[in-house]
């Protein structure tokens, strides 16, 4: 299975680094640029179409893999579809609104369409293992009424969540790009642990095309993912996460940082009254921008968090002990969010 890995790998990691300067000439000529201000920490306008070769790097990828490689099983085949039909549908959305920004709710409205696509393609999160018993809970055996009803709100939570939070970490040169490139490759790794090798060749592909991307979106950038690439990123994230038993405690692990942060943002937004959806520098990347750390410090930083913590997902088989992880996890951000804020950062 070396080959297809390889191979998948390379393509979309090729077809990023090709790609990603051809979309900023299109951003450039069609005048789609993000001007220096508000929570970007930019000097000079860059275009914001860098989403267009980001998806087009991991569709390159995960259609090879899909048509070279496909999975013997045929609910991994929908499943799949779903995967694809679904960020095609958001990159189009996203792809819209970087052409003319858009107001919140359209963009919460085709979130929640792209959580159904995943859900019709029977993407979604049926079972859990509990910490606490080491036994695992299917959802609707547990509650047979209304357990399907649960299924599918948690679900679009979950795919919601990461496409917001996504989009809200992509606001210093790097930063989502390079944590989507972590996920994206410990979810492969997860997946070939388990046995799903045909699965794990789609979260390689996005992982290639995040890293293809990535020499022109560090610091200093040249180009940005925009609405289109970080829907994108967030919605593949959301989706593969779901398709094999237990990797969404890595993904909680690798995205903790991220996802406590928009947890912070919209408690704190609400007791001030203010937009819960809007852009700001309150997120935990400007704050610590604001201390005089630079922006190549925060993201790695960053990238360091992310990759230990969801490195501990893969070599920590006890769920309780991820538990503790998470746990001790969020207990720091926390902590660090609270400290920053009372120095008025």
């Amino acid at each position: 299975m070396t080959v297809p890995f390889v191979t998948v790998f390379v393509i979309s990691l090729l077809l990023a680094l090709a790609l990603t300067p051809l979309s900023a000439r299109l951003g450039r000529r069609w005048q789609l640029i993000d001007h220096p201000g508000g929570r970007r920490s930019h000097g000079r306008g860059l275009p914001r179409t860098g989403g267009i070769a980001l998806f087009a790097a991991f569709m390159g990828g995960a259609v090879l893999a899909l048509v070279a490689w496909p999975p013997a099983n045929p609910d991994d085949l929908r499943r799949l579809a779903a995967v694809i039909g679904g960020t095609i549908f958001v990159f189009l959305f996203g792809l819209r609104d970087d052409w003319r920004e858009m107001p919140a709710w359209p963009q919460l409205v085709a979130q929640a369409g792209a959580a159904g696509i995943a859900i019709s393609g029977t993407v979604f999160i049926e079972r859990f293992t509990n910490p606490l018993t080491n036994q695992l809970v299917v959802i609707p055996d547990v509650l047979p009424f209304f357990g399907w009803g649960v299924v599918a709100g948690i679900t679009v939570f979950w795919v919601m969540g990461m496409m917001n939070t996504v989009n809200w970490l992509d606001g210093l040169d790097g930063l989502a790009a390079g944590v989507g490139f972590i996920a994206a490759a410990l979810f492969a790794v997860h997946s070939y642990r388990l046995g799903q090798p045909e699965i794990a060749l789609f979260p390689i592909a996005l992982a290639g095309a995040c890293l293809g991307f990535l020499p022109y979106n560090f610091h200093p950038a040249r180009v940005f993912m925009g609405t289109s690439g970080a829907m994108t990123l967030g919605y593949a994230l959301a989706t593969l996460s779901i398709l094999a038993p237990a990797r969404i405690a890595t993904a909680l692990l690798v995205m903790g940082i991220p996802i406590i942060d928009v947890a912070w943002i919209i408690i704190g937004r609400w007791r001030r009254g203010t937009s819960l959806t809007g852009g700001g520098r309150d997120h935990l990347h400007h704050r610590l921008l604001d201390l005089g750390l630079s922006q190549r410090q925060i993201v790695g930083m960053y990238y360091l968090f992310c990759l230990l913590f969801g490195g501990l997902a893969l070599v920590v088989p006890s769920p309780l002990f991820k538990l503790v992880a998470l746990v001790m996890l969020g207990m720091g951000v926390l902590a660090a969010l609270w400290q920053i804020s009372r120095k008025g950062a």
